[in-house]
């Protein structure tokens, strides 16, 4: 199936109230916003980040058809609104600090003053539409309408929200923002869903199984470009491509390919960017740090590549010089030194089941001054980001667990750091 019939499926299967599948719990509300969730637990596809939540609209607009968004900012270290295709590749971003606040509000994205302001004087209002976007007007841009109601295209909204302040509250304590629907010349409000649809309460009927399965071989397509057969083991490259994958504009990684073997870890060693460490009460706007944004994240490398743990940067121990060692491995093969040690992040292996494995490391936002080491430079310029990256490069390594706990790191396994990297 094309993309376009996938996400036709999606809508007309899931958005309409899922009524043609077989269902093991009630069906999902009809027609109301943001249904869609997607974590590392719920809807877990193309490569998510742990740290984050992702909700999703589906939209499909006509010429001068129109949503409106009403939200307030959250507590968080960033949230975005992201439109995309029936490919599933982006067509507009508009990030936080591009949003501009509602008259007698602040935006705490922009100005850190903001971030004391009470939730009511923290409004935003945003538009999506059809033809060009004036970002300025906090516009965001759909596809392009269709010529006629037979050609109305499907597509996506996605609103990402990182790390929020509280854990307990993937929104970043605040409302998901009220959607009002322009259509066909009528203006309607859409109630917010009242739960998330979850795949795992419905049958697997056969349509489901057919949506299923189209939607896994669209994934397929895209993360193998991503990252074919041929990427080298445990060393970290830029991707081939990201499209077809929801991909955010704002992020950038580098990949490496693993194969488990019992009794064989890996083993990465590199320099950790600074980041405003929001959790720890510092503002997105803190000055003098290098990124927004930055994780270390294990996937299955198979459909539909799920994410099977991060450590973010507020989660990753580093060193007096501020150097990071992860080593990832399986339960039973996790070396004690690695657990003890006040520098060393473990990140578990997942089920060995599933023998392939892509690491990633994801920079987000790098400032003006940290631009030329990082992973966007490298893929801007199409340099080696080995070269490019500096002591910011993370080296691999296959090691086996005793070599490990003998406390020696020969280049066979850790690679030693120094102020020069």
């Amino acid at each position: 199936m094309t993309g376009k019939v996938v996400a036709a499926v999606l809508v007309l299967l899931l958005w309409s109230g899922g009524t043609s599948l077989a269902s093991a719990a009630p069906p999902p509300t009809a027609q109301c916003a943001w249904q869609f969730m997607s974590d590392s637990t719920v809807l877990d596809v193309a490569f998510p980040d742990a740290n984050a939540t992702y909700w999703v609209l589906p939209y499909a607009l006509g010429p001068g058809d129109t949503i409106e968004l009403s939200g307030t900012y959250p507590a968080a270290r960033y949230f975005s609104l992201n439109t995309y295709g029936t490919n599933f590749d982006t067509v507009d971003t508009l990030r936080d600090n591009q949003i501009g606040p509602d008259p007698g509000s602040g935006n705490p994205f922009a100005d850190a003053a903001a971030g004391a302001l009470p939730a009511t004087q923290k409004r935003w209002h945003a538009t999506v539409v059809t033809g060009p976007a004036d970002h300025s007007r906090n516009q965001i841009q759909a596809l392009p309408a269709g010529a006629d109601a037979q050609s109305v295209p499907v597509g996506f909204l996605i609103i990402r929200v990182y790390v929020p302040d509280d854990p307990a509250s993937p929104t970043g304590g605040v409302p998901l923002p009220d959607v009002t629907l322009t259509f066909g010349g009528r203006t309607s409000p859409v109630p917010t869903c009242g739960s998330a649809f979850d795949p795992s309460a419905y049958d697997n009927g056969p349509i489901g199984q057919a949506a299923e399965a189209a939607f896994d071989q669209i994934i397929a397509g895209a993360a193998s470009g991503a990252f074919p057969g041929n990427v080298p083991e445990a060393t970290f490259v830029n991707p081939a491509s990201t499209s077809g994958l929801f991909p955010n504009g704002d992020n950038k990684y580098v990949g490496a390919g693993l194969t488990y073997q019992p009794g064989r870890i890996v083993v990465v060693q590199g320099r950790a960017p600074t980041f405003p460490d929001t959790r720890a009460g510092q503002p997105v706007t803190a000055p003098g740090r290098q990124v927004r944004y930055w994780s270390m994240c294990q996937n299955d490398q198979v459909t539909p590549y799920p994410v099977v743990a991060c450590a973010a940067d507020f989660q990753t121990r580093t060193d007096g010089a501020g150097n990071y060692t992860y080593v990832v491995a399986a339960p039973q093969d996790v070396p004690a030194r690695a657990a003890s040690d006040p520098t060393v992040t473990v990140l578990p292996w997942g089920s060995t089941d599933v023998a392939k494995k892509v690491l990633f490391l994801r920079y987000m936002l790098p400032s003006d001054a940290f631009y030329p080491q990082s992973v966007q430079a490298s893929q801007n310029n199409h340099t080696d980001p080995a070269t490019t990256m500096g002591p910011y490069y993370p080296r691999a390594a296959y090691c086996d667990t005793a070599t490990f706990e003998a406390g020696v790191p020969p280049p066979a396994c850790e690679y030693l750091l120094t102020a020069g990297g």
